[in-house]
């Protein structure tokens, strides 16, 4: 291990053989690293905290911090970590309540810019993008490839699917379908699908044809969400990716967020 001098491991902590440690950097007693994770300097690190291999930490990260809730009582709830996931400076993971599950989770190779915030008992995918100060409140959870625009704020118990963009300075209350674009400040709406973003996954044009045709059947057809769901599940029992919204659609405790008319829309072809 490389571990400067002014840095402070528990001698409880776990840590792998190659794990670094910069200065003034602080590892809590309950604490396990990864091999070939780099944790800068000025990290604190605390509480029941798991973190996989490869991961960068900055400095002044704070991992494993108690939950920002009036209900926690000191239980050892966790924080756990993947691998290859990119924590820059002030990055904020706080530890999870015993209401919420007891485990905040962060998948694989997801990048979380400067000022981001992760509060209790949220769940995040991989391969995620969350931008400068994007915050999440609790009890959120964000699917694979979904990308957070800077000063985005994302309300509690949100839901966030899979290949789905926010917007930067956006307030989202309400569930955002997976492949789908959310954007406009204070109460951010539904754009149509994030095309560009599927387009660079590799998604072809018949797939994202597939997609457009439904969302005029689930957010422009004026029936009730239940109603929608059964439509596009006739529809377009063919298409995998539907059959995703569909799904995610059903299991929505929020809503699902307000789209936009279609002259406002401005959907990339």
């Amino acid at each position: 291990m490389n571990i400067h001098p002014t840095a402070v491991v528990h001698p409880k902590a776990v840590l792998a053989d190659d794990v670094e440690v910069g200065a003034y950097s602080v590892v809590g007693e309950h604490v396990r690293i990864g091999a070939g994770t780099r944790v800068l300097s000025h990290v604190c690190i605390d509480g029941w905290t798991d973190i996989g291999e490869r991961c960068e930490l900055h400095p002044f990260v704070s991992v494993g911090g108690p939950p920002q809730h009036m209900q926690y009582k000191g239980e050892p709830t966790k924080v756990v970590i993947g691998h290859d996931n990119i924590l820059r400076e002030y990055v904020t993971v706080n530890r999870a309540t015993v209401q919420g599950g007891g485990v905040t989770s962060i998948g694989d190779s997801n990048f979380l810019m400067a000022y981001v915030h992760v509060a209790h008992d949220c769940h995040l995918g991989n391969h995620l993008i969350l931008a400068n100060a994007a915050s999440l409140a609790g009890h959120i959870t964000i699917g694979d490839h979904a990308i957070i625009g800077g000063l985005s704020g994302i309300h509690q118990f949100v839901r966030i699917g899979a290949y789905a963009m926010v917007g930067g300075c956006c307030a989202l209350g309400q569930d955002l379908p997976p492949f789908m674009r959310a954007a406009g400040g204070y109460r951010a709406r539904m754009y149509g699908l994030n095309s560009i973003g599927l387009r660079r996954h590799g998604f072809s044009s018949e797939r994202i044809a597939a997609l457009k045709k439904s969302y005029e059947v689930l957010f422009r057809s004026g029936h009730r969400v239940a109603e929608a769901v059964k439509l596009a599940r006739e529809s377009f029992s063919a298409s995998p990716d539907v059959m995703q919204v569909a799904a995610f659609m059903e299991g929505t405790k929020r809503g699902i967020c307000r789209s936009v008319g279609k002259e406002q829309e401005g959907e990339e072809e």
